[in-house]
């Protein structure tokens, strides 16, 4: 099955929820937009309605949003509309299939998407490409391995629906920044069963 068709299916219900754990979502934003500045070119992948996005268009030049679901991208364009907001485009793609040369990105963020895909460090690996020298890669990742053994149980109804639900822990996360080149320079968890918050940077001399 298409996962495209999980995500559309369930589009209109998921933009009505409210955040989970808004303290902590909150916090997230505050921290990303330490690292943001009024100059940067931004990529976010896995943007679903858009709600991140556009809390930090106002802190920077551009917002490339992309998701794998096109009900998603024509909710999150709506809400945009309507807070006049104009320096975030809204498409739909997934980021294996999006392009962009090597290094013309300050920050890309991936939130709540890297468990979700079944090749992580080859995504890590592109978005280091992608970013200049000294830029960052914000994630907030479930990392499933730590707490919850018996996703190996679920996995097969997940993708049964189109869901990839990939199970790693936190360490074998941080290794997959680690090895892609990326130095870890901020990391927070709220709380046991919650997603590690990480903002990993491209060394400022880096290479290609």
């Amino acid at each position: 099955m298409d996962r495209s068709f999980f995500w559309d299916k369930i589009a209109n219900r998921y933009s009505k929820q409210p955040v989970a754990d808004e303290a902590a979502y909150q916090k997230k934003l505050k921290v990303t937009r330490e690292y943001l500045q009024p100059d940067m070119e931004v990529l976010e992948f896995g943007c679903g309605t858009g709600s991140t996005a556009i809390a930090h268009a106002a802190y920077v030049k551009h917002i490339q949003a992309i998701d794998i679901s096109s009900r998603m991208i024509e909710i999150a364009e709506r809400k945009a509309a309507a807070e006049n907001i104009r320096n975030v485009t809204f498409s739909r793609s997934t980021i294996d299939e999006f392009r962009v040369p090597d290094q013309t990105l300050d920050a890309v963020l991936g939130l709540s998407i890297l468990h979700l895909l079944d090749n992580k460090e080859e995504v890590i690996a592109k978005v280091y490409k992608m970013l200049n020298p000294g830029g960052v890669f914000v994630t907030s990742t479930a990392c499933i391995g730590d707490t919850m053994k018996f996703i190996k149980f679920i996995a097969p109804v997940g993708r049964f629906f189109g869901l990839i639900i990939k199970t790693f822990t936190t360490q074998e996360l941080q290794a997959s920044l680690t090895d892609a080149g990326f130095k870890i320079c901020y990391r927070w968890n709220p709380g046991k069963g919650k997603s590690l918050f990480i903002v990993a940077k491209k060394p400022e001399l880096a290479e290609g």
